[in-house]
């Protein structure tokens, strides 16, 4: 009942529909060939993925929170940390995404798809499906790049100034065994961010141009199935 399980819960809860929304059909498509979807279906697993990968840089950032206020506040973290809080958090992180990315999927709803009715990739992202459209769609990609840097980038930078006070802290901790109890509280959080953080990046971040297409599919395949495999053995192992 403690708050770093609790929102363990909420993580690993995410990370079972994160990748129920992706894996089953890309197996379909891989073993049994069944390589179509009808645009409905397409939207759907483009909202529920986007929603997900949102939520999931929030929850991130609330654990680094929950992290900074056990090793730096250690005294007050009962009074600060409280249950109520924790659920109001985790709580937000799902509405707030869901909310946000339900304004790209109003967006894509409306446009006209007239164009070739083949998708680059494995799973439907929101960039391969901008790019079947036939209409113009600067408006729906400045909003989607809005919301989509608020939901990763904020959360980044919060984490980053969260373990920037987390490692001061260990810093002045005098006894070596301290330190690396201290650090051992955080070492599968910091992990995760990394790795998550990490493919977010080398997937959204690399140049657009077709030389770089498999990298991005490949790059997609880590954060969308291993990470999220991984995250239990990260964990686990601490």
């Amino acid at each position: 009942h403690s708050p770093m399980y609790f929102l363990l819960v909420n993580l690993s809860f995410l990370e079972i529909w994160y990748t129920s929304n992706i894996v089953p059909k890309m197996l379909l498509i891989i073993i049994a060939e069944q390589k179509t979807i009808s645009v409905a279906g397409c939207l759907a697993q483009f909202y529920f993925f986007g929603s997900l990968a949102a939520t999931e840089c929030l929850l991130l950032a609330v654990m680094s929170y929950d992290r900074y206020l056990a090793i730096c506040q250690p005294l007050r973290y009962p009074m600060l940390m409280t249950g109520h809080l924790c659920i109001g958090l985790a709580a937000s992180s799902w509405l707030c995404c869901f909310l946000l990315t339900a304004i790209t999927m109003a967006l894509l709803s409306r446009l006209t798809f007239c164009g070739p009715n083949e998708i680059d990739h494995f799973f439907c992202d929101f960039t391969p499906l901008v790019h079947l459209s036939c209409l113009d769609t600067s408006l729906t990609e400045t909003i989607s790049y809005a919301t989509s840097s608020a939901v990763t980038l904020i959360p980044f930078i919060l984490i980053t100034a969260s373990y920037s006070c987390i490692l001061t802290a260990i810093l002045r901790i005098p006894s070596g065994t301290g330190r690396q109890k201290a650090f051992s509280t955080c070492s599968s959080h910091l992990t995760v961010v990394t790795v998550f953080y990490g493919t977010l990046i080398a997937t959204y971040l690399v140049p657009s141009a077709n030389s770089s297409r498999l990298l991005r599919k490949g790059s997609s395949l880590l954060y969308t199935i291993l990470t999220p495999m991984f995250n239990p053995l990260i964990y686990t192992l601490r």
